[in-house]
C-alpha cells in the first residue's frame, strides 16, 4: 500500500508542472517533492515521470495516476465541506479570495461591523489576480469580475462595475500628448487590455502594471492615463478624460462551492459581501 501523503505530493506536482512550483505550494524544499515521487513510484511499482536535467515530466502512467489523485483529493475535499456544513454553530474560518481594489475599498472598511454580529467567524482575506479552486478549498468564497467555470460552483452576480479613462486634472490641463498607464502582459487576456487596445491604439505608453491601485496612484502623480474603475478614481481624486466617453462595464460575481452554499459560518459572509457591494453597484 501506498502513503497517502507521497500521493498528495505527486498530485501537487502534477498540477504545478514543476518541482519548484510544486515546494513553494507545500511550503518544503524540491528535494522533500521529488523524494515523495520517487518513494510513490517504488510502492505503485510504476515509472511516473521522465527526469531530465532540468525538468521532471510525466509520463502516461504519470497523468493517469494524477487522474486518480485529483479523483481521491476532490472526494476528501467533499467529505471535508460536508462536515464542516453540518455543524450547528456559526464559528469557523472561511477564506475570501478577490482582486486587491475589492478587498481595500469595498470590504475591509466593513469587517469591524460583522465581527460584532459574528464574533466567532474568523475571515481570511485573500488579495488575487490568479482564480482560485473552489473545489480544491483554495477558497471557500470568490469574487471577481469573470465568471467562474469550475464545476459544482454557484455563482452569483452582484453588480456591475465601470472603467474608463482617468487621469488627473493637472495633467489633463497641461495641453500635452496624453500617454497611457497600460496593463502588462500577465493579463493580455483580459478585457480591460482589449478595451485598451481598441480605444488607445496609437497613444504612447509610459508605464505597465498588472495592479489598479498602483496605476491610479501613477496617474494620479500626473505620469498618464489609466483605464479604472469609477471608485478607484474617486479615492485618488482623478477625472475621465471623457465625461462622455466610452466605458467597459464589468459583472462582479460571487462563487462559492454547492456543498457549503447553505454552511452555517459561510451563508453570513455571503450575505456581507452582499451588503459590501449592493450599495454603491448593485443590479
Amino acid at each position: 500500500m501506498f502513503d497517502w501523503e507521497d500521493l498528495r505530493y505527486f498530485s501537487t506536482f502534477a498540477q504545478t508542472g514543476s518541482l519548484a512550483s510544486a515546494a513553494r505550494k507545500l511550503g518544503v524544499d524540491h528535494a522533500t517533492v521529488a523524494r515523495r515521487i520517487a518513494s510513490l513510484e517504488a510502492s505503485v511499482n510504476l515509472r511516473l515521470v521522465d527526469r531530465r536535467p532540468r525538468s521532471y515530466t510525466l509520463t502516461e502512467d504519470g497523468r493517469q495516476v494524477a487522474r486518480y489523485g485529483d479523483q481521491m483529493s476532490d472526494s476528501a475535499y467533499s467529505l471535508e465541506r460536508f462536515s464542516g456544513a453540518e455543524q450547528g454553530v456559526v464559528e469557523g474560518d472561511v477564506v475570501i479570495a478577490a482582486p486587491h481594489v475589492f478587498m481595500g475599498n469595498l470590504i475591509a472598511p466593513h469587517i469591524g461591523s460583522f465581527y460584532k454580529q459574528y464574533p466567532r467567524i474568523r475571515l481570511s482575506l485573500t488579495g488575487t489576480k490568479e482564480r482560485l479552486s473552489l473545489a480544491r478549498r483554495e477558497a471557500d468564497i470568490t469574487l471577481g469580475l469573470v465568471r467562474p467555470v469550475e464545476s459544482a460552483v454557484i455563482t452569483r452576480r452582484l453588480g456591475q462595475v465601470s472603467f474608463t479613462l482617468y487621469g488627473s486634472a493637472g495633467y489633463l490641463a497641461s495641453g500635452q500628448e496624453l500617454s497611457v498607464i497600460a496593463y502588462d502582459d500577465s493579463v493580455a487576456d483580459t478585457p480591460q487590455q482589449a478595451w485598451l487596445k481598441k480605444h488607445c491604439a496609437g497613444r504612447p505608453v509610459v508605464f505597465f502594471s498588472n495592479d489598479l491601485r498602483i496605476q491610479a496612484i501613477t496617474a494620479a502623480g500626473h505620469a498618464g492615463i489609466a483605464l479604472l474603475p469609477d471608485y478607484l478614481a474617486k479615492e485618488y481624486h482623478l477625472v475621465p478624460v471623457q465625461p462622455d466617453g466610452p466605458v467597459l462595464t464589468q459583472d462582479i460575481w460571487m462563487s462559492v462551492h454547492k456543498d457549503v452554499r447553505h454552511a452555517r459560518h459561510i451563508t453570513p459572509v455571503m450575505d456581507f459581501l452582499n451588503s459590501c457591494i449592493e450599495p454603491a453597484y448593485g443590479l
